[in-house]
């Protein structure tokens, strides 16, 4: 950990320029001043405790605004938020969501409570589509991955500038697109942080554009969509032939890999009734967990899994994956305003997408550089993901222990815990709530690898399951007594 803490270190310092060493420290106010390369200070003000912006229970904090410039086409606006007091010496920066936009205002708060200094980004834009990229490629790299390295740099300097203190420790929490800035940040910039938590990532980000649109190209026809109310009976149906392959019936599929359901088993013998799908719904619904090849690279394009039907739309994905993956074909791949999905070709339009994915995608395999730093990597997925594939987290895991080596090689420094009936981030029938900042505190702090994490399922406000997280491929495994709603009466073993 000391190769990251001085490197921060030193960063700071080159950043500030003007400032001989730490130690004074600046008041609030007097940010205002600060020089920092290619950016420029527009707000450095004390907010009391209370509330900021509809965020309630927030500390009093320091309140520092930026617009950085990297380029001559850069215009990313930064926050970044210190504690006036309980300062924990630690920095703790929050991802984005879809095409982002905006600055991730509830996530900093989150962040703020726990004694954290903390910073967000608006990637470069205001908007939560691809148009910015339309003629601007350098605003393409900012959303890509240089707004959040530079909101890092920056956020370091000004923390330390306040503080006078050195930084002890670094952190990344996102899920979603924030995911997606995570494991670019592990792959590109592996000095940055001393962990990162990477939930539901995007890394993938032209293939769950690919599936989205192959989704919605077929459901452009209405006879082919499964309404919700069809995807409950297909839910139910899915539930009632998988939930017991991992021993227990709780209402959730263990690992939905393992279950092989057909959705033609529903299929309508007549005419179509609110019992049965129609032969083009069965179709779609064979599409949705399908996971289809780029003919180029040979790589799966993964689709989703047996037991997320509640989480879909009658035109497939999720509206953000939908509306994620049009923008993207639309502003970027094509550079057409008016494409739609229903000129998309999958073997064509896939291939040119993935082929010019550098900026976007996070499919790097290589993390050797993070890990050799100390680098500790907590990655998580619900099972029940409607809006990324989780099958797109197992892929990349397995890459990155074949390319270092294996499983066993990477163990000390990356953990993958997959959710069972865990929806996007969140939500879902199975437990998904728990504390990834805690795990990854301990394992970064005091060197103690999560071997388990208890996630909870609340109802009405109460805890109504707990199970353990196990870290991939291990699953939460029944012992044979105690109830099946507490985490104590499972243990973690591979299958």
């Amino acid at each position: 950990m000391r190769m990251f803490r001085a490197g921060s270190f030193a960063i700071t310092l080159a950043v500030l320029g003007h400032v001989s060493a730490l130690g004074a420290g600046r008041a609030c106010e007097d940010l205002a001043s600060l020089t920092l390369s290619d950016a420029a200070i527009s707000r450095a003000e004390p907010v009391t405790t209370g509330t900021f912006e509809k965020l309630t229970n927030l500390p009093a904090f320091c309140r520092v605004a930026a617009t950085l410039k990297p380029t001559s086409d850069s215009d990313i606006k930064v926050e970044v938020w210190l504690p006036a007091t309980g300062w924990n010496g630690k920095f703790l920066a929050v991802g984005n969501g879809a095409w982002s936009g905006s600055i991730s205002y509830p996530a900093m708060a989150d962040a703020l409570r726990r004694g954290y200094a903390t910073s967000s980004t608006d990637t470069g834009h205001v908007g939560n589509t691809a148009e910015f990229a339309l003629g601007h490629p350098e605003k393409l790299v900012d959303f890509g991955y240089r707004s959040v390295h530079e909101m890092t740099v920056k956020a370091k300097a000004i923390i330390g500038a306040h503080y006078g203190n050195a930084l002890k420790y670094s952190y990344w929490n996102g899920c979603s697109a924030g995911g997606r800035q995570a494991m670019k940040e592990a792959q590109k910039y592996p000095a940055d942080f001393d962990g990162i938590i990477a939930g539901s990532p995007g890394l993938d980000w032209t293939g769950r554009a690919a599936g989205a649109m192959r989704i919605a190209q077929v459901t452009k026809d209405e006879n082919a969509r499964v309404t919700p109310a069809k995807a409950r009976i297909l839910h139910d149906a899915v539930i009632n032939a998988c939930d017991a392959i991992d021993g227990i019936k709780d209402g959730v599929i263990d690992d939905p890999r393992k279950c092989t359901f057909d959705p033609g088993v529903l299929e309508c013998n007549g005419a179509d009734g609110p019992e049965c799908l129609t032969k083009s719904q069965v179709q779609t619904a064979r599409m949705m967990y399908m996971s289809p090849v780029n003919p180029k690279t040979n790589r799966e394009i993964a689709g989703l899994e047996r037991g997320s039907e509640l989480g879909w739309t009658d035109q497939g994905w999720t509206a953000s994956a939908r509306d994620t993956g049009l923008s993207l074909f639309r502003f970027i791949v094509h550079k057409d305003p008016v494409w739609d999905a229903g000129r998309f070709t999958f073997d064509t339009d896939v291939v040119r997408a993935e082929s010019d994915a550098k900026d976007t995608n996070a499919l790097d395999p290589n993390l050797k550089p993070f890990f050799d730093r100390g680098g500790k990597l907590i990655q998580y997925h619900g099972w029940s993901d409607p809006q990324i594939s989780p099958g797109n987290s197992v892929q990349y895991y397995e890459r990155v222990a074949k390319t270092l080596g294996g499983a066993a090689k990477i163990q000390d420094s990356y953990r993958l815990f997959m959710a069972p009936g865990m929806g996007h981030c969140g939500g879902g029938e199975g437990p998904n709530s728990f504390d990834m900042v805690s795990a990854l505190e301990h394992w970064v702090e005091h060197g103690k690898a999560p071997d388990s994490i208890v996630a909870s399922r609340m109802r009405d406000g109460k805890v109504e399951r707990t199970r353990p997280l196990c870290p991939y491929p291990q699953v939460a495994t029944y012992q044979g007594s105690g109830s099946t709603d507490q985490a104590a009466s499972f243990v973690c073993k591979a299958r």
